[in-house]
């Protein structure tokens, strides 16, 4: 037993790497291992041999079990000195350039549009995603029959049966901010409404998830010539050019008189470029505050009047970053913004003086 025990601590010790180490492992301690072989065999002995082989193969096992956990020790020790040896860190380089997270494209125009129209005094209010259908429509002139109101155009939230509570809706423009602001607030007063806004439709120029910004101004002789000098003064800031509108008549339920406002542009090589040339791109909606969304929101129209308009910030980044498709916005990554240009915490235009 002495010489077995010898010679399988020389074998141990004299192991060179892991690999030969797990090697004597499993030929001692194994399954058909030597020791193990021999553990076996004490079945076939006497009791009173077994009293003596027993106790000295046990102790047997566990000094070779304690020499294989000793050297692999001692082995993984050794490996580490030499890697350290071989190994060194500069630690007075810089540190590993880390790639910065990139602000959205609507995310940087919602704060231009916010800058250039603060800089003509107006204030931002926000409501809620989630309106009722007073807010959305009725107090909006928007009448019953309107195919806004229809469920195949606007998203309706689910009522149990029995709940006898005004619908509710995903609001389709932010126009119920302003009937909350002008109930909150009253008159005079200039104020614009960024946010989302939700309507069943999908296509290159359209998402059921999209984002709008309302501009409102109630004076006491406020006319569309304010509107129009307005909006020329925030086209013209947020595209860096000149830009001429055009008004045409329309209608709308919550103003009146209406007119789609146009913006001057051209076409060269499926490009449109803003403030040049000869053509025309609608852009919005606009007109003077209908008495009856005055009067919905507290205000007396026989002393007060005032105008409105509401854009597409998705619309207008897209038309100054040269992005083709509006679905783009919610479906892309970050080589996508890169590729327009936007890198990390890029200021608005108006902040840098561009």
């Amino acid at each position: 037993m002495d010489q077995l025990k010898s010679d399988w601590l020389g074998r141990i010790g004299a192991a060179s790497d892991e690999t030969t180490l797990e090697d004597l492992r499993v030929a001692a301690l194994g399954k058909k291992g030597d020791i193990s072989l021999r553990m076996r065999d004490l079945g076939g002995m006497s009791p009173e041999e077994r009293q003596v082989a027993g106790p000295a193969l046990n102790a047997l096992k566990d000094e070779v079990t304690t020499a294989i956990a000793a050297k692999k020790a001692a082995l993984g020790d050794a490996a580490l000195d030499e890697r350290l040896r071989a190994e060194w860190l500069d630690v007075t380089l810089p540190a590993r350039h880390r790639r910065q997270g990139t602000i959205h494209p609507v995310s940087q125009v919602t704060e231009e549009v916010t800058a250039i129209f603060a800089d003509m005094g107006f204030a931002v209010a926000e409501g809620p995603q989630i309106e009722t259908d007073w807010y959305n429509f009725d107090a909006l002139n928007i009448p019953g029959h309107h195919p806004a109101r229809a469920e195949m155009d606007t998203f309706y939230t689910h009522r149990a049966p029995g709940d006898d509570r005004p619908p509710h809706v995903l609001r389709t423009h932010t126009s119920p901010v302003q009937i909350r602001y002008m109930e909150a607030h009253g008159a005079p007063t200039r104020v614009i409404a960024p946010g989302r806004v939700y309507r069943a439709d999908y296509d290159q120029t359209h998402t059921p998830m999209f984002h709008q910004v309302e501009g409102l101004a109630i004076d006491r002789d406020i006319s569309m010539a304010n509107l129009k000098w307005v909006l020329e003064s925030f086209f013209s800031a947020y595209f860096g050019t000149n830009v001429r509108t055009r008004f045409r008549a329309s209608h709308f339920p919550f103003t009146e008189p209406s007119a789609e406002v146009d913006i001057q542009c051209s076409w060269e090589g499926g490009t449109v470029k803003v403030g040049e040339g000869n053509d025309w791109l609608e852009v919005l909606g606009s007109g003077m505050v209908h008495p009856k969304v005055l009067q919905a929101g507290g205000i007396d129209p026989s002393e007060w009047q005032g105008f409105a308009f509401g854009m597409g910030i998705d619309r207008i980044a897209m038309l100054k970053y040269g992005i083709p498709d509006l679905r783009a916005f919610f479906d892309s990554d970050l080589r996508w913004l890169r590729h327009y240009g936007f890198s990390a915490l890029q200021m608005p235009a108006v902040h840098a003086g561009v």
